[in-house]
């Protein structure tokens, strides 16, 4: 007797995977909402009490090497663990920013910048989601851009000039928007199936976007 094989048929196929893609997409913005709530609410505590600034060293050892524990864990449930590490210490680092903005008398700009960031977020989710367009040619121009940024940066340390600092924050908006552009799209293409590593690379252009306007708004308002 011959064996009966049962193929599954393209449509079947293609459910399961948009069901897939949906559930990751799902998952992403659930995670990327609740570590964005636990980062607020670890910026207000480090306002509140006035933590120090961890500095450039700490800051750098905290960031990567949180970051590269939440890689390592990303297929675990301890993951989850990771990302709230990881989103909470960035939010420790904003306190002292906001800190300066507040003693100041210009803690509006924080309004401001949150309000940008929130837009630029939306406006980008809501095109690629209602688009479906495929955003990977971004990938080169993010990888120019970056190398750009990463220059300008190590210039201005010696060079300390405020027009290539604001000239800096706005390329970081911008590479920052491209990079939500293709996560999502990656996302919803299927390229991206780990929703802990597409909210921790959300939620880094986000937390790059609110400085960069914070930096903006405060250099502007300064003069």
């Amino acid at each position: 007797m011959g064996r009966i094989i049962i193929s599954r048929s393209p449509t079947s196929s293609r459910n399961t995977s948009l069901l897939s893609t949906h559930k990751v997409l799902r998952n992403t913005y659930l995670l990327l909402a609740l570590t964005l709530a636990f980062s607020a609410l670890t910026a207000t505590a480090s306002t509140i009490f006035m933590l120090p600034a961890p500095g450039l060293l700490l800051m750098l050892l905290g960031y990567y090497g949180l970051m590269f524990l939440t890689y390592r864990l990303a297929n675990r449930p301890e993951g989850i663990l990771a990302v709230f590490a990881l989103t909470g210490f960035m939010g420790y680092t904003l306190g002292p920013i906001l800190n300066s903005f507040i003693a100041s008398g210009t803690s509006d700009l924080i309004m401001l910048a949150l309000g940008g960031t929130a837009a630029v977020f939306f406006c980008c989710s809501f095109y690629v989601l209602t688009t479906h367009k495929d955003m990977s040619f971004l990938s080169g121009m993010m990888m120019a851009g970056f190398i750009v940024i990463l220059v300008a940066i190590i210039a201005n340390v010696f060079l300390q000039i405020p027009a290539l600092s604001l000239a800096i924050s706005a390329l970081f908006i911008l590479f920052s928007t491209g990079a939500i552009l293709w996560e999502t799209s990656n996302i919803i293409h299927g390229g991206e199936t780990n929703y802990i590593l597409a909210t921790v690379s959300l939620y880094a252009s986000l937390y790059n976007i609110f400085v960069s306007f914070l930096n903006i708004l405060g250099v502007t308002r300064n003069d």
